[in-house]
C-alpha cells in the first residue's frame, strides 16, 4: 500500500486518517500472466493500481489485436469510457506479468472523493492526467512517423521495452514487427 499512497500524494497530502479510509476502500488482489483485468464487452468496474506487475490495454480489430497503451507499477489503471458511465467497454486490459493489483470499485471510490480531504481534487488531477496522455497519444498517432512514435514510446516507458514482447511494442506504435526491427536498427538503440 505505500506505493498507493505515494502515488496518490503525487496529487494530493494524505493525512494518517485518510490513509485509514483508503485502506479501508481497496482491495488487494493478485493477477496471473495472461490474465485479463477487462475484457472488451463487460463493464469496467473497478480503477485498478498496479503495486507489481505489468498490463497492457489492447482492442480487436478485423481480427487483429492492437495494443493500445502500457501500465506498470505505481500507475492506474482503468477504461475510464466504460468506468465512468457504467457501460460495456470496448477495450480489453492483460497482465503481462504475474501482478500485484489494489483495487477500488465504483461505489468506493464515490466514498473516496466524499471521505478523503482532497478526494475530489486527486480524481479531477487524475483524469487530468488520463486525458491529455491520450490526447498526445492519438496526435502522435496521426502526425509522427513510426520512427518518432517508437522513441517516444521509449521516452514514456524506458523501463518496460524489456519487459514487452516486441510484437506488442511494434502494434502500440502503429507498425509490423519488421518494421520495428528496421527502426531499432536506424536509431542504435542500445539492448
Amino acid at each position: 500500500m505505500d506505493l498507493l499512497f505515494k502515488s496518490i500524494r503525487r496529487y494530493i497530502p494524505l493525512s494518517e486518517t485518510d490513509e485509514a479510509i483508503i485502506k479501508s476502500l481497496f482491495r488487494k488482489q493478485k493477477l496471473e500472466k495472461g490474465q485479463h483485468l477487462l475484457e472488451a464487452g463487460k463493464v469496467c468496474k473497478n480503477i485498478i493500481f498496479i503495486g507489481l506487475g505489468l498490463v497492457r490495454y489492447y482492442t480487436i480489430i478485423d481480427g487483429e489485436e492492437k495494443t493500445t497503451y502500457f501500465n506498470r507499477e505505481g500507475e492506474f489503471v482503468c477504461d475510464y469510457a466504460s468506468f465512468l458511465p457504467q457501460t460495456p467497454s470496448q477495450i480489453n486490459i492483460q497482465a503481462l506479468e504475474t501482478c500485484l493489483l489494489y483495487t477500488i470499485t465504483h461505489a468506493n471510490i464515490q466514498l473516496f472523493y466524499e471521505r478523503v480531504k482532497h478526494g475530489q481534487k486527486f480524481g479531477r488531477l487524475a483524469l487530468e492526467e488520463v486525458y491529455i496522455n491520450l490526447i498526445n497519444q492519438v496526435r502522435s498517432l496521426y502526425n509522427d512517423p513510426p520512427g518518432i512514435r517508437y522513441q517516444l514510446f521509449l521516452s514514456k516507458f524506458p523501463d518496460i521495452w524489456q519487459r514487452v514482447p516486441q510484437y506488442y511494442i511494434a502494434s502500440y506504435v502503429g507498425i509490423k514487427p519488421q518494421s520495428l526491427s528496421r527502426i531499432r536498427k536506424r536509431i542504435k538503440i542500445k539492448y
